[in-house]
Formats: structure tokens, C-alpha cells, sequence
């Protein structure tokens, strides 16, 4: 048996094993941790922090988060290439421009696969931030959305319902049709994500009623246009 001082000294010593120090990542690791933190920070609290709080709350030194983002824009830049760039689907176009199945089926398939994209609640967040607070970082998604899916299906509508090509106007006004789609849909998202109301949990369900309103007025809208 010990000593009484041999049991004390025991008494102070702990008992676990010393912790194994944390592995040291590789640069492209790190990046992309502190990508992820700041997806999350920003999803949560906009832009407004500066780059010694953003280090901060990203849990990074000031020095680090220079070595890999010189300010606070690039860091906004790449969070904007991870959300919404490395998101999007190149075959989306190609779904909508398949003229080998009806349109109803390819329109169904794009926004199934879209809302599923753009309803995430950092995907909705950001945008709004960025929106308020970020000039220019949602204009060049938007600009995207136009040239490379609105422009497919208003095409593939006016094939579909045997409608003259528009005019300057006519074409704005047909982009503003295709815009109350995406703007219900996107509206889900809102309800959820900003406003923490309930939305259907069937979203799959709502997506297709949407379309079915979209489609079924179409004619009449595009041919109202030309009017």
C-alpha cells in the first residue's frame, strides 16, 4: 500500500491520457474550413462584421484569414462561388432544351432539381444579405438565370403554344411572367428561412402545383402580350 502522501499526489494526477494534438490541415483544407465557417457566419449575420470580427467569429487569426483572403470582398467572392456557382447544374439547360420529351416533363424535372438548390436556408440567407448589403454579388447569379434558363424556357413556351417571336417589350414582359414562377418558389424558402414560418413539408407536391398554374396560364399570357 502507499503513503498517505503517495495517495494524495495520486489524487492530483489525472487519470486520462494528455490530449493528441490537433493535425495540422493543408492550405487547401484550411481554405475551404474557413470558407464553410464563413458560409455559416454570413448565412446568419449578413456582412456588416469587418474582417478582425470575422476572424474572430470564424475562429481564425486576423493574419491567417489574410494569408488566404486579402479582405473582406474576396472572402464575400468565394463564398458566393461555393453557394450559388458550384451549385448550379450545367445540365439544367440541357433538360430544357430537350425537345424529344414534353415540355410539362422537363419543366417538372428542372424546377424539382432547382428548388432543391435554392431552398436551403444559407442559399436564401446569403442572398438576401447579399442583396442589401453586397452590390453586384446577386446581379451576376441573376444574370446567369436569365441568359441560361429563362431565355430556354420562354423559347421552348412560344414552340410550345405556337407564338411569334417578341419584340423588345414583348420579351420583357415575358421575362416578368417567367419571374412570378421563380418568385413563388423562392418564396418557400422566404417563408422558412427568414421569416421561420411553417412551410408544406411536401414540397415536391407545391413545386408541381406551381408549374401546373404556370403552364395552364401560359397561352393566354403570351398571346395577352402580344396584344
Amino acid at each position: 500500500m502507499g503513503s498517505p502522501a503517495t495517495k494524495k499526489a495520486s489524487a492530483r494526477t489525472p487519470s486520462t491520457a494528455p490530449t493528441a494534438p490537433t493535425p495540422r490541415l493543408a492550405p487547401e483544407e484550411r481554405e475551404q474550413l474557413i470558407v464553410q465557417k464563413a458560409i455559416r457566419y454570413f448565412a446568419e449575420y449578413g456582412f456588416g462584421a469587418s474582417t478582425r470580427d470575422l476572424a474572430k467569429e470564424i475562429g481564425v487569426s486576423q493574419p491567417l484569414l489574410y494569408r488566404y483572403f486579402p479582405n473582406k470582398q474576396a472572402l464575400a467572392d468565394r463564398v458566393f462561388e461555393e453557394v450559388y456557382l458550384s451549385r448550379w447544374n450545367p445540365e439544367w439547360e440541357e433538360i430544357l432544351a430537350d425537345r424529344k420529351r414534353p415540355l410539362a416533363d422537363r419543366l417538372h424535372q428542372f424546377y424539382q432539381q432547382y428548388s432543391k438548390v435554392i431552398l436551403q436556408r444559407d442559399w436564401i440567407r446569403i442572398f438576401i444579405h447579399a442583396g442589401l448589403s453586397r452590390e453586384g454579388i446577386n446581379s451576376r447569379y441573376l444574370t446567369r438565370l436569365r441568359e441560361r434558363i429563362f431565355n430556354v424556357v420562354l423559347a421552348e413556351l412560344r414552340r410550345e403554344f405556337k407564338v411569334a417571336e417578341p419584340t423588345e417589350q414583348q420579351y420583357e414582359d415575358e421575362i416578368e411572367f417567367v419571374w412570378g414562377l421563380h418568385a413563388a418558389i423562392f418564396y418557400v424558402g422566404m417563408r422558412k428561412s427568414v421569416y421561420g414560418l411553417p412551410v408544406p413539408q411536401d414540397i415536391e407536391r407545391l413545386i408541381d402545383q406551381k408549374l401546373q398554374a404556370f403552364l395552364a396560364s401560359a397561352p393566354s399570357v403570351l398571346k395577352n402580350i402580344r396584344k
